[in-house]
């Protein structure tokens, strides 16, 4: 409390900076949580799926209508009726940017506040630095002022200075360790959606070879047998 205001002006700073490191771990781990949650539940239910209407009827009929799998199925499907009439590669190369940009999107909203983590844990070390340097300098102006060198005199200036460099500390490791946390789950989680988005495509490649063939989707279609294979069996 006897420290000089700019040092108190740092302490509160990175206190501070603290308080918002804490809050933005447990508000972002619980959005990830829910959200890669939601996001694997939606791809297993895409991926047991017989077309992709009924992928859309399985994954917006729960709790998953409101995660990104479902922004993928939707867009799928709204390229498909809006490119009734065209090419189908036409259709499977407009439908993967598409998919793409979904997935970026995803990825910037989920990496959105992540930065402030990066920047608390590369500033706050230099930010306590210099409450310690500017301490130090009061505490050798006090000697000067003083005219002695007794350590009961000199102790308490350096280590008020010294306690901005440890609640700088304390405020920037954390914030290392949170950030990297979040950065390999977010990775995580836009792997999960490039494997929705790999799903989204064979449906989509498959349904558009039904309409072709004119096969209803789920119908099983009996493979013709192998003549080597029924030569032996005559044999």
């Amino acid at each position: 409390m006897q420290a000089d205001m700019i040092v108190k002006a740092v302490m509160v700073g990175l206190a501070f900076a603290s308080l918002l490191t804490w809050t933005v771990w447990l508000a972002k781990g619980v959005e990830l949580t829910g959200t890669k949650r939601n996001a694997r539940s939606a791809t297993r239910k895409l991926s047991g799926a017989e077309s992709l209407a009924d992928a859309s009827r399985q994954i917006n009929a729960g709790w998953t209508r409101n995660g990104r799998v479902a922004d993928l199925v939707n867009a799928a499907l709204q390229e498909l009726q809006r490119s009734a009439d065209l090419s189908a590669e036409g259709i499977k190369e407009r439908l993967a940017i598409a998919l793409s940009r979904i997935e970026a999107k995803a990825a910037r909203d989920m990496a959105r506040g992540t930065g402030l983590l990066a920047t608390i844990g590369a500033t706050a070390p230099f930010v306590g630095l210099f409450g310690t340097v500017w301490g130090i300098m009061n505490s050798f102006i006090g000697i000067s002022q003083s005219k002695t060198t007794n350590l009961a005199v000199v102790a308490p200036g350096i280590a008020e200075a010294l306690l901005a460099t440890a609640i700088g500390l304390v405020a920037a490791i954390p914030a290392v360790i949170i950030y990297n946390v979040f950065a390999r789950a977010i990775a995580g989680y836009r792997a999960l959606l490039s494997d929705a988005s790999g799903e989204v495509l064979q449906h989509m490649s498959r349904d558009l070879e039904r309409q072709e063939k004119g096969i209803a989707p789920g119908r099983t279609i009996r493979a013709v047998p192998n003549m080597s294979t029924v030569a032996s069996a005559a044999e």
